[in-house]
């Protein structure tokens, strides 16, 4: 049901401009009987005065005088002050003969009203709009018909600036035919003269609406930032109706220029909310500081390379035991932040005399570890390869930083290490453990371990698989109907690492685990189905998603927090610390050694058996052979 079509707002624009309809009639008649005839209190006509005001009510409503906003207020407001008040003033001389016949009105007194009102209404707009905007450039522009009809989700700036620039040109390729946004003080008002329609949930009676008009839109265009679960409501109504769905452009492009409209991707049916960020406690992290980065090339690491550079470090070393990889992050860094001090170095955190070599020479103050191997089937079809490189290669970046008196050594770990059903997930929990344990040492080097799902594009993530599947023309492959996952943004992830890193060492106990706000788990069924619907293809058949099985070591559904973890609110909105879990490294010490001395000499059976031990919640598969995907 379309919300109501009147409300406070709209009543509060109402009473200002029957306000100024009264003020411009009596104003007139005082004008006209001061210049010629004798002076008049006010009042005089008052009789007048609300005919006129009655009749400004009937012709304003008509025009929609009320329903502008006037933080939007643009030359199309100003068409319809002008056209309404030209008819009220019209309006009012057959009005004024039928009641008062004349009497004591002077008709030269008619454009000095017309000229009157037509300011009274005009100059608070417009003024409003000066104010919130700093200037009016922005409420003025052509007003040429576009092409491709749409509908608009959201009454904000976005909103107005994408309706103004379609304005602009006859070549604009769409035309706004209506809008929806929840905001209940935004129904059923104009921005530019376009109608809020109702809210996101009135969109199928928005349609049959525009429908009749015959203006039914083409495609729904989101016009700023929504949270994944509405993007997907939104991919859901539209397929539904037969639109496509969109994203205008960012405010920056609109004023250039770039009015077309992008395809929505992965990324909006998964994002959140941006959350306000302490960049300066970020800044305070990373700048002046020697900064190492293990993993450099891979996504995670990649994007820690990227953010560090823009927070000015004394240098970065990009460590990296891929040659291709490296060679990518290191020509980004020197294409976009040349002036940073940089080495790329090929190592491999499995050596510890290499990487003992690396920290003499680059003498890191902060370390962020993202080496790791994540891809849970092939982690399973080589156990030693996944122990030997997320546990003990964690292991030994933990003990070069200890002995180079590093300050702090960041741990990027996943919800895979909780109750590890899997190679992958046990591994990065003995990896968690062996930070902890240091972390509760002397030393001078603060251990910290940031915990997280799934980045959205990450190497063996199934997003990239699915993309790869759509684009080969194959069926999508889940591996269960009900198994989730939990996603982030890399962008999002690393911000996010940064400002744990940066939470006083007081704040938190030295052995924490700080635990990263993931939002609602995603169903990966639900994310096959979307991803079809945004490649333009119909879902419901047999062949767009095949079901085959769960895999060796993968759960239906991860979590981010063990149950004998005390968690508690950090200072940032998205950041949790886990308490618990850790052991002495004294105790912990010879059971890696066992584990790294079984997984080099290839003894399967031994290296998982001591994984169990370290990892008791952990339980080794019989082993299998698992396809990827």
């Amino acid at each position: 049901m379309m919300a109501p079509a009147f409300n406070r707002r709209i009543a509060t624009v109402a009473a200002h401009d029957l306000f100024m309809a009264a003020l411009s009639f009596e104003l007139a008649v005082k004008v006209r009987y001061w210049f010629t005839g004798a002076p008049q209190d006010w009042g005089f006509l008052w009789h007048g005065t609300v005919l006129f005001t009655l009749t400004c009510a009937a012709v304003f409503w008509r025009f929609g005088l009320y329903r502008g906003i006037w933080y939007y207020a643009s030359v199309r407001d100003l068409s319809a002050i002008v056209r309404a008040v030209t008819t009220a003033v019209l309006l009012l001389v057959p009005v004024l003969f039928v009641f008062t016949r004349l009497e004591d009105y002077p008709r030269s007194a008619l454009p000095l009203l017309w000229g009157v009102l037509i300011v009274l209404l005009t100059v608070p707009r417009f003024a409003y709009r000066a104010l919130k905007d700093g200037n009016l450039r922005a409420a003025f522009g052509h007003n040429e018909p576009a092409r491709v009809p749409v509908l608009l989700v959201g009454a904000g700036d976005a909103a107005d600036a994408f309706i103004r620039e379609m304005s602009r040109s006859r070549a604009a390729p769409y035309e706004v035919v209506g809008i929806v946004d929840d905001r209940p003080g935004r129904i059923g008002r104009d921005i530019r003269g376009v109608r809020v329609m109702g809210a996101i949930d009135d969109i199928p009676a928005a349609l049959e609406q525009l429908v009749r008009k015959d203006r039914r839109p083409h495609r729904l265009v989101l016009a700023g930032e929504f949270e994944g679960p509405l993007v997907r409501k939104l991919v859901d109504l539209a397929e539904k109706s037969g639109m496509s769905v969109g994203r205008i452009p960012r405010l920056a492009d609109l004023r250039e220029g770039h009015v077309e409209v992008r395809t929505v991707d992965v990324e909006d049916l998964l994002g959140r909310a941006q959350k306000v960020l302490d960049r300066d406690a970020m800044r305070r992290l990373v700048a002046g500081r020697r900064v190492l980065v293990t993993g450099a090339g891979g996504t995670i690491g990649s994007e820690l390379a990227r953010q560090v550079a823009e927070f000015g470090p004394a240098c970065i070393a990009l460590v990296e035991n891929s040659e291709f990889n490296l060679y990518v992050i290191d020509r980004d860094l020197s294409e976009r932040w040349a002036d940073v001090p940089r080495s790329a170095i090929l190592a491999d955190v499995r050596d510890p005399k290499r990487l003992a070599g690396v920290f003499a020479r680059e003498r890191p103050e902060i370390v962020f570890h993202a080496a790791a191997f994540k891809h849970v089937p092939l982690s399973e079809q080589n156990p030693e390869e996944a122990i030997l490189t997320n546990t003990i290669g964690t292991r030994n970046v933990a003990e070069a930083c200890r002995a180079a008196g590093t300050a702090a050594m960041v741990l990027i770990s996943t919800d895979k290490a909780v109750n590890a059903s899997s190679v992958m997930g046990a591994s990065k929990r003995a990896a968690e453990l062996a930070c902890q344990a240091l972390a509760r040492g002397e030393g001078p080097t603060r251990f910290v371990t940031v915990r997280f799902g799934n980045v959205l594009g990450s190497t063996g993530s199934v997003i990239p698989l699915f993309e790869h599947q759509l684009a080969a023309g194959l069926p999508l492959t889940v591996t269960h109907p009900d198994v989730t996952r939990y996603f982030m943004t890399v962008k999002e992830a690393v911000e996010l690492v940064l400002l744990a890193t940066a939470i006083p060492v007081e704040e938190a106990s030295r052995d924490a685990i700080f635990i990263l706000d993931m939002g609602e788990p995603v169903r990966i069924q639900d994310l096959a189905r979307q991803m079809v619907r945004l490649s333009g293809k119909k879902t419901g058949r047999e062949t767009d998603i095949v079901f085959t099985g769960l895999r060796p070591g993968e759960k239906l559904a991860e979590e981010l927090a063990h149950a004998a973890e005390d968690l508690r609110a950090s200072r940032y909105e998205g950041i949790h610390i886990g308490l618990g879990g850790a052991m002495d490294y004294e105790l912990l010490k010879p059971r890696l050694e066992r584990l790294e001395r079984a997984a080099r000499e290839r003894r399967t059976n031994e290296a998982l058996s001591v994984l169990g031990e370290l990892v008791p919640e952990y339980r080794a598969a019989t082993p299998t052979s698992a396809t990827a995907g």
